[in-house]
């Protein structure tokens, strides 16, 4: 998983007090590492294994009385249907933990959940955060959150109030794709600050510097 160093939090804390210096808007830069755990997925997938024990019983029953026999010995009677049924389910409950395990790493979880999932769950705890770390902390409403998840690589913008009623999505389109692509390319750090850079150039124009403004958030990085 991609990691941020000292040099990521020092260049990025710069970036803050930079951009800030053109403006009224308050920067929150936050990484984290994941922003689900993705158990659902997890379930859904180990699903999958199980039902495929079922299907296969129900396509060739007389496999089962093999493995039975097989497991068994061959000197018992011909196994009842109770028997060969608690058998299936051993069989499928074993199927669906196995899967649960090897779904454990995170890598091949994060690899089987779909985009879209992803993207709802990157937005979702991104607004959760921004509303614990910057909505209304501002006296002009003027902050906004640019949030990164570098498991699914993925990030997500939200602003606070006053900032919302002159820009919409488009607007941090170049921000967005500096960031991203910055991201892809194993330079977290790198891809935060242009994108603090693109949103301060916003912020710059729709809220510029008054002589009473003051730093009402810290000017750093903040890790999950």
């Amino acid at each position: 998983m991609i990691k941020l160093s000292e040099a990521d939090h020092d260049k990025v804390s710069a970036a803050i007090a930079a951009a800030e210096s053109k403006s009224n808007g308050e920067i929150v830069a936050v990484a984290t590492p994941i922003s689900d755990a993705y158990h659902d997925v997890a379930l859904h997938w180990a699903l999958i294994p199980l039902f495929a024990v079922l299907a296969w019983a129900a396509w060739r029953p007389t496999a089962l009385e093999w493995w039975y026999n097989f497991l068994f010995g061959g000197w018992q009677p011909e196994p009842t249907l109770g028997q060969l049924l608690t058998l299936l389910m051993v069989f499928a409950a074993l199927k669906f933990t196995v899967a649960l395990l090897i779904l454990k790493w995170m890598p091949l979880r994060i690899a089987l959940t779909p985009a879209p999932t992803k993207h709802r769950r990157v937005r979702r705890r991104a607004v959760t955060v921004f509303k614990a770390a910057a909505q209304r902390r501002t006296e002009g409403r003027t902050g906004i959150l640019i949030y990164l998840s570098m498991a699914e690589r993925r990030a997500e913008i939200v602003a606070d109030e006053a900032i919302l009623k002159v820009t919409d999505d488009q607007t941090w389109g170049e921000a967005m794709t500096a960031l991203i692509s910055e991201v892809r390319e194993g330079r977290s750090g790198d891809g935060i600050v242009a994108a603090i850079q693109r949103v301060g150039e916003v912020l710059a124009e729709h809220f510029p510097r008054s002589a009473t403004d003051t730093n009402e958030i810290p000017d750093k990085l903040i890790v999950l």
